[in-house]
């Protein structure tokens, strides 16, 4: 539990004390000098041992059996491929210096071992690790080592470092993808109808009650007569983002399931920028939502439900039909998924349908293996067959499929839709 100021509670370690490599090396110079000595009969050789004995001398056995020990990570919620910071506090054993090391998970990279000098009756430290895949896992444990002045004494303590929950890293998306018609409600999206806003649409003549400032004095001398500039109405739209989580497919970090989450985490991002309302849909075993809402606040609840929803591979019926509660009427739908569940193009299908303007993201990147026989080049031919019939049969009822290899940014795919107002289809 954390302490009242939001940092979390000491705990006491065991150390465990041994002579160090240092020392051992010394107590074998001293039994060598000493035996040589005995064996010759001759002093020189105890000679050679006497600084190593003297050094052995000062080394002390009643080390303290604890040490208390703060691990805090400094940032509340972390995101895979970008370096968070851990801050340690040690108290106690304050005339020995300490070496920090990190042994991570296999899904963690850490830096380099940090070394804290004695003197200081509360030292700090910051260490620095990488996740490197979204998921919740711990981030390993740390090595505290504590050495005295002369490297004779080694103590040890282990620290399990917290579980963690990083995010997926969200894909660049740096335009949008605008409808044609939307809804009266404010944003930042110029629309068709003449408003308040500042893109610029076109000149008409003047009429009382309309404002003076807005008067186009280049038009005015050039027809004779008052004209006014008018402007587009500023509006926002509906974004419901669709995760398909029923496959993972692919190399590890680099899988279907890994390219849906992050280009969904990508679009969902850019568009609570722009002030749109976004909602998510997770198409998996069981459906899950939340309706487009807007904020900062928002968008962490995404995200946590991104992270909280199991993977699928779970056939349960009833999934071809999305819910109404999570598609407000004309709203965009942006679909990332590899198209492997049938149930999901079905779904895609029924959202056409239903008027909804729909763009499907395919973050397929693999093929099912083969040993190189006839019969095997066989299937893989039907197997890209099939799923060219599924791109092709959506593409004809006016669901656009992008494919997107998950390394570069989201509006290479997107460039068609980006650059005009995308039609929405009653």
């Amino acid at each position: 539990m954390a302490d009242s100021d939001g940092r979390e509670p000491l705990r006491r370690l065991a150390v465990h004390w041994t002579l160090s490599a240092h020392a051992r090396r010394l107590l074998v110079l001293a039994v060598a000098g000493v035996a040589l000595a005995v064996l010759t009969r001759r002093a020189e050789f105890a000679g050679l041992a006497a600084p190593a004995l003297l050094l052995l001398a000062t080394w002390q056995a009643d080390r303290q059996p604890e040490v208390t020990v703060r691990v805090q990570l400094r940032d509340a919620s972390l995101v895979e491929g970008v370096s968070a910071a851990i801050d340690v506090e040690i108290h106690g054993h304050e005339l020995l210096d300490v070496r920090l090391l990190i042994e991570p998970t296999d899904t963690v990279l850490a830096g380099e071992a940090v070394d804290v000098p004695a003197g200081h009756p509360a030292r700090t430290a910051v260490l620095r690790v990488v996740p490197t895949r979204w998921g919740r896992y711990s981030l390993g444990v740390l090595m505290i080592t504590f050495a005295d002045r002369y490297r004779l004494t080694e103590g040890t303590a282990v620290a399990q470092l917290p579980f963690v929950s990083p995010y997926p890293q969200a894909a660049s998306l740096q335009s949008s993808v605008v409808l044609s018609r939307l809804p009266s409600r404010l944003g930042e999206h110029p629309a068709r109808a003449a408003g308040d806003g500042i893109e610029f649409a076109g000149v008409r003549e003047f009429v009382p009650g309309d404002r003076q400032r807005r008067i186009n004095w280049p038009a005015t001398t050039r027809r004779g007569s008052l004209h006014l500039s008018t402007f587009s109405a500023e509006r926002t739209q509906n974004v419901v983002v669709i995760a398909d989580e029923t496959a993972d497919v692919g190399e590890p970090g680099a899988s279907s399931l890994d390219l849906v989450l992050r280009g969904a985490s990508g679009a969902i991002t850019r568009y609570l920028a722009a002030r749109d309302r976004v909602g998510l849909i997770i198409f998996a075993g069981r459906l899950s939502w939340i309706t487009p809402g807007q904020g900062q606040r928002h968008w962490y609840r995404m995200l946590d439900l991104m992270m909280s929803t199991p993977g699928g591979w779970d056939r349960a019926p009833g999934l071809s039909r999305l819910p109404r509660a999570a598609l407000p009427p004309g709203s965009l739908v942006l679909v990332f998924s590899p198209l492997l569940d049938h149930r999901l193009v079905e779904a895609l299908r029924d959202l056409r349908e239903r008027g909804f303007s729909v763009i499907v993201v395919d973050v397929l990147n693999t093929e099912p293996a083969h040993d190189g026989s006839r019969l095997s080049q066989l299937t893989a031919r039907l197997w890209h067959l099939e799923q060219q019939a599924v791109r092709f049969s959506l593409t004809q009822i006016g669901v656009p499929v992008a494919h997107w290899d998950g390394v570069s940014s989201l509006d290479t795919p997107l460039a068609p839709y980006t650059r005009r107002v995308l039609v929405a289809h009653r």
